[in-house]
């Protein structure tokens, strides 16, 4: 379970894009900050994805993922381009393939080799065509379908796939999906003959009854969402800021319990989140936590080049290490982890502690970043410190309290 937003320039208070997005996976699996730098390929290389290997191409871009510590893939991340790609699970009535890429690897390889958002979901819907989606995503053996928003600093576009077929819908103002199949109607592009094979399997009567939401779930979905179900509470958080969104006001969306957009359980957790903050032709700051449910977890800002800011290198992990800071956190708050909804004294001093350092990091970048008279390359260095002083008191956390 996973829940990802995007807010473009005529819903944000500073009229720039805001993505977020939490990842919800098992409780005690790893997801580290990950970085690949600007690579140049031979000719003829192979490049080993998750379960499959495709051919690699002839240079790849600079990424930061957040990466669950076992595959080559990615739940979310952000290019060196100002690409923001987040992924989700959906369930669908097409079969389960047990090889393919994962919309993991997929996500990541639309970082890797994408110039822009249209770029990038234009190499990731070549790519599904080519080798399809399938393989398992955790390790329990779990599979599923897969959905993406795709955004840069001038559009988004959220991505539904069910099985082979795949559709698009242009993000006009906001958007948001959680776990479920959310395209309505023949989208704004479309896999050529996807409504003839819905017509064909019984999905729908014919052109017009076509709605890829109602046709393709494996369940039968309601026409809307109640403000109950995460599905409705993202959208429903969106629709009454639009105007005011703000980064601290998407990380408060992605710290909700009612509904459980945050979530504390076992079995799903959110065990890592991004907020990104893309402006035209500016410095993009991409906030990770690093840790898991971001209740109990401090943003930190990384920018491009990311080379000085502290990550591991974005690969495969043979085990999981327990001296990474994913690893003593998650140790750390399980304490806090039961029922966050109810009061507990030391948590919330705590979660004090926590919002106050966080605050203060927003302030920093946020002074830094709308000073004209700072050059780029002063505020790539200015962020590089406040990324090491945000993991500095990240650690102290949880060792001192």
């Amino acid at each position: 379970m996973c829940d990802t937003y995007i807010a473009l320039k005529n819903t944000t208070k500073d009229e720039s894009v805001i993505f977020g997005k939490n990842s919800d996976r098992l409780g005690d699996e790893a997801q580290l900050i990950t970085f690949a730098p600007r690579i140049k390929h031979s000719k003829g290389e192979l490049l080993k994805c998750t379960h499959i290997s495709i051919p690699q191409v002839s240079e790849t871009y600079s990424i930061i993922l957040s990466q669950p510590w076992w595959m080559w893939g990615a739940e979310m991340g952000a290019n060196e381009n100002g690409v923001v790609i987040g992924n989700e699970a959906v369930a669908t009535k097409e079969p389960l393939k047990e090889k393919g890429l994962l919309g993991m690897d997929l996500l990541r390889l639309g970082l890797e080799r994408g110039k822009s958002a249209k770029n990038s979901l234009d190499i990731i819907i070549n790519l599904l065509e080519i080798y399809g989606q399938g393989g398992f995503h955790n390790k329990k053996g779990l599979n599923y379908h897969n959905s993406m928003i795709i955004a840069d600093s001038k559009e988004a576009f959220v991505l539904e796939i069910a099985g082979e077929w795949w559709i698009v819908e242009f993000v006009k103002d906001y958007r948001s999906i959680s776990n479920n199949i959310s395209i309505r109607g023949k989208g704004d592009m479309r896999r050529q003959g996807i409504i003839e094979y819905a017509v064909k399997k019984g999905y729908c009567k014919d052109d017009k009854d076509f709605d890829f939401k109602m046709a393709f779930s494996s369940s039968p979905l309601p026409d809307r969402f109640s403000l109950d179900s995460r599905d409705g509470c993202s959208l429903n958080q969106l629709t009454i800021n639009k105007g005011k969104i703000t980064i601290p006001m998407m990380m408060e969306f992605l710290r909700e319990h009612d509904v459980g957009i945050c979530m504390h359980a076992r079995n799903s957790q959110s065990v890592g989140s991004l907020v990104s903050h893309l402006r035209d032709d500016k410095t993009a700051i991409h906030w990770f936590t690093g840790s898991t449910v971001p209740c109990l977890s401090v943003f930190k800002p990384y920018t491009f080049p990311i080379e000085g800011q502290k990550h591991l290198d974005a690969k495969a992990y043979n085990e999981i290490n327990p001296e990474w800071f994913w690893s003593k956190h998650s140790e750390f708050v399980q304490k806090f982890i039961k029922n966050p909804k109810k009061d507990n004294p030391e948590r919330n001093a705590y979660y004090k502690k926590l919002r106050n350092i966080e605050i203060n990091f927003l302030e920093q970048v946020s002074n830094l970043i709308n000073n004209e008279s700072i050059p780029k390359a002063k505020q790539v260095e200015k962020i590089k410190e406040i990324n090491s002083t945000a993991w500095q008191k990240s650690e102290e956390m949880i060792k001192s309290t």
